[in-house]
């Protein structure tokens, strides 16, 4: 099961930088007026967003605060949301502060990006609960619990 959760860790991690580094492109364009600081701000931050967001899967992983006997709850989902954001935004800030040399450009882009970003995760994290990649273990866990419930009204 380990090795499946971290191929899904994975998994999840790339699919969510690219969404969230074209967000970060078009926000930081849209910001400096300037399109290569935009690319620059957005790629920059590739490698230092994917490794925080794999440390952040990872110890959401070991975390089981709204893990139900019916799978996550919505209000985990939030407050992954919430610590990703907050992670998120920071990396930010300082990274578009560092390429621009403002502060306020780093600041209007974190701003901006807590709106965009906590709601394009939230749908991310919604997307990939309903699909069972790296999960089948834990499936198949649920399934046996549910059985002898499903097995006891016969």
């Amino acid at each position: 099961m380990l090795a499946q959760t971290y191929k899904r860790h994975i998994a999840k991690t790339i699919t969510w930088r690219i969404v969230g580094t074209i967000d970060t492109i078009l926000l930081s364009w849209l910001v400096t007026g300037n399109p290569y600081t935009g690319l620059k701000i957005g790629f920059s931050e590739v490698v230092t967003k994917m490794l925080l967001y794999y440390l952040h899967e990872r110890i959401w992983f070991r975390v089981k605060a709204g893990v139900t006997k019916n799978g996550d709850s919505r209000k985990r989902h939030i407050a992954k949301t919430i610590t990703w954001r907050a992670i998120g935004t920071l990396d930010t800030m300082l990274l578009a502060w560092w390429i621009s040399g403002d502060p306020f450009t780093g600041l209007k882009i974190g701003l901006i990006e807590v709106i965009t970003k906590m709601i394009l995760y939230y749908l991310h994290e919604r997307a990939w609960y309903k699909y069972d990649f790296g999960l089948q273990q834990r499936r198949d866990q649920e399934l046996k619990r549910k059985e002898p419930l499903e097995n006891s009204h016969e």
